[in-house]
């Protein structure tokens, strides 16, 4: 067996312990019942312990700019006195 077969191998059962390990301690992500799931992913959202904390999405200054034009924009729009049933799209059962 050469050196490097050897640390292959060895980087191969690292790798697969890590996993392992990983997937013991994780919860799972499907819940038994739905109303379950809807919690266990409101909860996961509100406590954070999924983010990354490494990398943070941040805005540059260009989109910023471009996201406060859009938001001064919908000021030039006027809000109607009212919506007709029409103006909302359809439903079908």
């Amino acid at each position: 067996m050469t050196m490097c077969t050897r640390i292959l191998a060895g980087l191969a059962l690292a790798l697969a312990s890590c996993t392992l390990a990983a997937g013991d301690a994780a919860a799972p992500l499907v819940a038994e019942r739905p109303e379950g799931q809807t919690e266990m992913w409101l909860q996961l959202q509100r406590e954070g312990n999924a983010a990354d904390r490494q990398r943070v999405q941040t805005a540059t200054p260009a989109e910023r700019e471009l996201s406060m034009q859009r938001l001064l924009d919908s000021y030039s729009h006027p809000i109607p006195e009212y919506f007709g049933e029409d103006d909302g799209g359809s439903f079908e059962r």
